[in-house]
């Protein structure tokens, strides 16, 4: 199975804001952090540089693509020495509602203003996986990257161009098309960071990438470690070692949590039963489910069902 599409399932990537900017130097606004997000900025005419947590700068040329996937602060930029102003301060500003373009900066507007396509994607409450610890603090898709990814190039330029038409279901169609730009950003930038290029070949390898599928494909049967090693054709001990040491966890311990995010999807999304969920994600005893899930996100499973309806 596509292991990678089915944690992003379950971790409930949604895309959920898209904007355009029009900035004009001087200009430098300080983003503030997001939980439980990953913000992009896509420069289509200009340059800007983006600062993160003051940490790491990343200067964007027109086609250039930025992701900052755990949402932390960051400042949007003409040059980095500027003081910035808050994100709400240049929204009040502006005028800015939510429709049309965030019109801000220098008065004096010229062809060259920095022009951004901006927006962010969220996760579900209490999201977790090895995937999301292995992100680097950005990921960047330049120019270089885009022409040998001839997909991840497509999907910028439709993307670009939905937002530049202004049509009828443009945000929705935006949406949908940049879950599939995180997905695939992913992929082409691993190589820029080790413990994500590392995650990323475990979903191909021969025996952790069946594991992962065995698991995320059947999650709910009773697996042992052994079972599980066995199927792979590996000795209990070397598979425990090496699934850790690529994935980051047990092979157990990721199988549990596995179950109980998508118990939470259920619970939240569904009117199944607690009983019925706990069973259709592999537990046998309500008890031992409401136990594990109680102490995985600091409320029962009655107390997010109620929450949810």
């Amino acid at each position: 199975m596509d292991v990678l599409s089915d944690i992003l399932d379950v971790l409930q990537l949604r895309g959920t804001l898209y904007f355009r900017t029009a900035f004009s130097a001087p200009y430098s606004i300080a983003v503030p952090d997001l939980g439980n997000a990953a913000r992009f900025h896509l420069a289509v005419q200009g340059r800007c540089h983006v600062v993160i947590e003051d940490e790491h700068e990343v200067v964007l040329e027109p086609g250039d693509l930025v992701i900052i996937p755990n949402g932390a602060a960051h400042v949007l930029c003409d040059a980095p020495e500027r003081e910035p102003a808050t994100l709400e301060t240049v929204l009040t500003d502006a005028g800015y509602t939510g429709d049309g373009v965030l019109v801000y900066g220098g008065d004096n507007k010229t062809d060259a203003d920095t022009k951004l396509v901006c927006g962010h994607f969220t996760f579900a409450d209490g999201a977790d996986h090895p995937l999301l610890r292995a992100l680097p603090p950005y990921l960047v898709v330049t120019a270089e990257l885009r022409a040998r990814a001839g997909w991840l190039d497509e999907l910028m330029r439709l993307i670009t161009r939905q937002m530049f038409t202004g049509e009828a279901g443009t945000r929705a169609s935006v949406m949908r098309l940049s879950e599939a730009l995180f997905i695939e950003a992913i992929k082409v930038c691993a190589e820029q960071d080790q413990t994500l290029l590392k995650f990323i070949e475990s979903m191909s390898d021969a025996r952790i990438g069946r594991a992962l599928g065995i698991i995320h494909r059947e999650f709910d049967k009773d697996w042992t470690l052994e079972r599980i090693a066995r199927e792979v054709g590996m000795s209990r001990s070397r598979f425990a070692d090496q699934f850790h040491n690529v994935i980051g966890c047990a092979p157990m311990s990721y199988l549990a949590d596995l179950r109980l995010q998508k118990a939470m999807n259920m619970l939240s999304g569904t009117a199944e039963p607690v009983q019925s969920v706990a069973v259709q994600v592999g537990y046998q005893s309500p008890a031992a489910f409401t136990r594990a899930f109680s102490n995985r996100y600091g409320r029962s499973p009655r107390e997010v069902r109620r929450t949810a309806h």
